[in-house]
């Protein structure tokens, strides 16, 4: 049974697009993991300055390698600095991890 783990972050106007980038800046990086599933950045329209971060995995214990493997590697070194620039700080000012089992799924007819 899959799971889908969100996380929810308070973005900020002004660190928005830094956010953004930087999650550009690592594409690719979850998507060789075993068990992954599914990735999307959803950026709030309107009434909340918070971003859902939706990845959907084979089973927790997939998420869980993720998590104490490439994805503490990757936000223990912070995001990247410009050459002679101060390292940088995070964009957002607060996260929230939400857990999920699917239990229903369906997509379009063929």
């Amino acid at each position: 049974m899959s799971v889908v783990k969100i996380n929810v972050l308070t973005v900020p106007a002004e660190q928005r697009e830094v956010l953004e980038k930087r999650f550009a800046s690592r594409a690719g990086s979850v998507e060789n993991s075993d068990g992954f599933e599914w990735f999307e950045l959803l950026r709030p329209v309107e009434g909340t300055d918070q971003y859902l971060v939706y990845t959907r995995w084979a089973d927790e214990d997939s998420f869980k390698a993720w998590m104490e493997g490439p994805m503490q590697a990757a936000h223990r070194q912070g995001p990247p600095a410009a050459e002679g620039e101060a390292p940088q700080r995070p964009a957002a000012s607060g996260s929230t991890l939400w857990s999920f089992e699917v239990v229903q799924s369906t997509g379009p007819k063929a």
